[in-house]
C-alpha cells in the first residue's frame, strides 16, 4: 500500500517510508567506497591518495545538486500541502532545467582549470597525472551526477522512495561490477575507477529524468515552466545548508589533507580517505532518514498540521538517539576489520588507521542530531537556521579544531577534531531547536 505524505505516521509507517531513503544513501556511500577499495588494492597508494585529494573539488561542483534537491523538494512538498499541485510541478520543472544548465557550465570550467586546481590542492608531480585523469572523466558526467543528487530528494517528495532505491541499487551494482572489470580484469587503473563511477552516475541521473519526462503515477512530472526568481531564491536559500555542508566538507577535507601531509605524508591522506569512506556509510543512515522525513515535515508544515509535526519530531529524535549509540558501539567493535578492507597490505598504515578510527568513532554519538536538526529546519523552509547548524558543524568548528588541536595532541589532534566539532555543533543545534519550537509548534 502506497504511503502518502498526508497520512498519520506511526513508528512502523515512518520506518517503512524512510527505509528506502536510508538504504539508498547507504548504498550510494558503499559504491563510492568501492572505488577507493579497488584503487587502493589494485592500483596503489599514490593513486589512492590522489583520488582522495581531488575528490573534494569534484564534490563542491556536485553540491549544487544537493542544494536544489533538498531546498526544492521542501518547497514543492510545502506547496503540495497548500494544495497547489500545478504550481508544485512548475517549480519542479524549473529546478531540473536549472540543474542541467548549471551542470554543463561547471563541467566545462572544471575540465579547463583542473590542472591548476589540483596543484593548488597540493598534488605532487607523482599525484598530478592521477588527479587529472580521474577528475576529467568524472567532470564529463557532472550533469547526471547533479541530477542523481537532485532526484534522491524529489523521488521521496513524489511519494516514490522505493523507485529511488531501485535506481540507486542499479547504479551502485553497475559501479561495483565495472570497478572489478575495469581495474581487476582489464587493469585500467584510476581511469577504470573514474569510468565506472561516471557510467553509474549516468544511470542514477538519467533514468529518473526519463521517468519524470513521461506520464507517470507520481504527483510530479516535467513540463512547461517559466522563470520564477522567487522560487529559485527560496530553493537556494532553503537548500543553502546542504550546499554549505557539502562545500564545507570539501574545504575541510582539503585542510585535513594539507595538515596530514605535514604530519604524516601520503600515509596521512590515505588514512583520512579510509575514515571518510567508512564515515560516509555510517552517516548515510542519518542523511537518508533526514531525506525521508523532510517531505513529511514540509507537507504538514504547509498544511498547518501541528499535531502530526509534533509526532514526527518526537519519533525522529528517539530514533536518531538510539541509532547514534548503536553506531558508536559498532564502529568501535569493527574498527580493525573495516580498516583492513583498505590498508591491510601495509602493517604500519593499518595500525595508524585503526587508532584513528577508534578516536573518530565517538562522533557518531553526536552527529546524528546535528544532521537531522539541519535537515529539519530545511524541511520547515527555514534555510538560515539550517545553514547555521550545518555551517558551524562542517566548517567553523572543524577549521578551529584542525588548526588548534594538533598543536597539543599531534596527529591524534586531527582525528579528535572531528569529534570536538560535532560536540560544539550539538550545543548550537539544541539551542536552535529550543528557540524555534514555538514558531513552528513542533514541541
Amino acid at each position: 500500500m502506497n504511503i502518502q505524505l498526508s497520512d498519520h505516521f506511526t513508528y512502523s509507517k515512518l520506518f517503512r517510508f524512510t527505509f528506502p531513503s536510508i538504504i539508498m544513501m547507504v548504498f550510494t556511500s558503499i559504491y563510492s567506497v568501492v572505488d577507493g577499495f579497488f584503487v587502493s588494492n589494485y592500483v596503489g597508494k599514490t593513486p589512492f591518495a590522489s583520488l582522495n585529494l581531488i575528490m573534494p573539488f569534484l564534490m563542491i561542483l556536485g553540491a549544487v545538486g544537493f542544494m536544489i534537491g533538498t531546498g526544492g523538494s521542501a518547497l514543492v512538498a510545502m506547496t503540495f500541502g497548500q494544495g497547489d499541485f500545478k504550481k508544485a510541478n512548475r517549480i519542479f520543472s524549473l529546478l531540473i532545467y536549472l540543474v542541467i544548465g548549471t551542470g554543463i557550465v561547471f563541467s566545462t570550467l572544471g575540465i579547463i582549470f583542473l590542472v591548476p586546481i589540483a596543484r593548488l590542492l597540493g598534488a605532487s608531480d607523482d599525484m598530478l597525472p592521477y588527479c587529472v585523469q580521474y577528475g576529467r572523466i568524472i567532470l564529463l558526467a557532472l550533469v547526471p551526477f547533479m541530477l542523481q543528487n537532485v532526484f534522491q530528494s524529489f523521488l521521496v517528495t513524489a511519494e516514490k522512495p522505493t523507485l529511488g532505491l531501485f535506481i540507486t541499487l542499479a547504479a551502485g551494482i553497475t559501479n561495483m561490477i565495472l570497478d572489478w572489470i575495469f581495474m581487476a580484469v582489464f587493469s585500467w587503473g584510476i581511469v577504470g575507477a573514474a569510468s565506472a563511477t561516471a557510467i553509474s552516475q549516468a544511470i542514477g541521473g538519467f533514468i529518473p529524468l526519463i521517468y519524470f519526462t513521461f506520464p507517470n503515477k507520481s504527483k510530479l512530472r516535467l513540463g512547461k515552466t517559466r522563470l520564477d526568481r522567487k522560487a529559485i531564491m527560496r530553493t537556494c536559500t532553503n537548500g543553502s545548508s546542504e550546499f554549505l555542508s557539502n562545500i564545507s566538507l570539501s574545504l575541510t577535507s582539503m585542510l585535513y589533507n594539507f595538515r596530514l601531509i605535514q604530519f604524516a605524508g601520503e600515509n596521512g591522506v590515505s588514512i583520512y580517505g579510509v575514515l571518510m569512506y567508512v564515515n560516509f556509510i555510517f552517516i548515510a543512515v542519518f542523511i537518508g532518514f533526514s531525506i525521508g522525513t523532510a517531505p513529511i515535515l514540509g507537507y504538514n508544515h504547509g498544511a498547518d498540521n501541528t499535531d502530526e509535526l509534533k509526532s514526527i519530531f518526537k519519533k525522529s529524535l528517539i530514533i536518531i538517539c538510539t541509532v547514534s549509540v548503536s553506531m558508536f558501539v559498532l564502529a568501535e567493535v569493527f574498527a580493525t576489520p573495516l580498516s583492513s578492507i583498505f590498508v591491510s597490505y601495509d602493517d604500519e598504515l593499518m595500525e595508524m588507521t585503526v587508532s584513528a578510527f577508534k578516536i573518530c568513532s565517538f562522533m557518531f554519538i553526536f552527529c546524528g542530531i546535528n544532521i537531522f536538526g539541519s535537515a529539519f529546519f530545511t524541511a520547515l523552509n527555514n534555510g538560515f537556521v539550517s545553514a547555521l547548524i550545518s555551517f558551524g558543524r562542517t566548517l567553523v568548528f572543524q577549521v578551529i579544531c584542525v588548526l588548534l588541536l594538533p598543536q597539543f595532541f599531534g596527529l591524534n589532534g586531527l582525528w579528535l577534531s572531528v569529534v570536538i566539532a560535532d560536540v560544539l555543533s550539538l550545543f548550537v543545534t539544541i539551542i536552535c531547536l529550543i528557540k524555534y519550537r514555538k514558531n513552528y509548534h513542533y514541541a
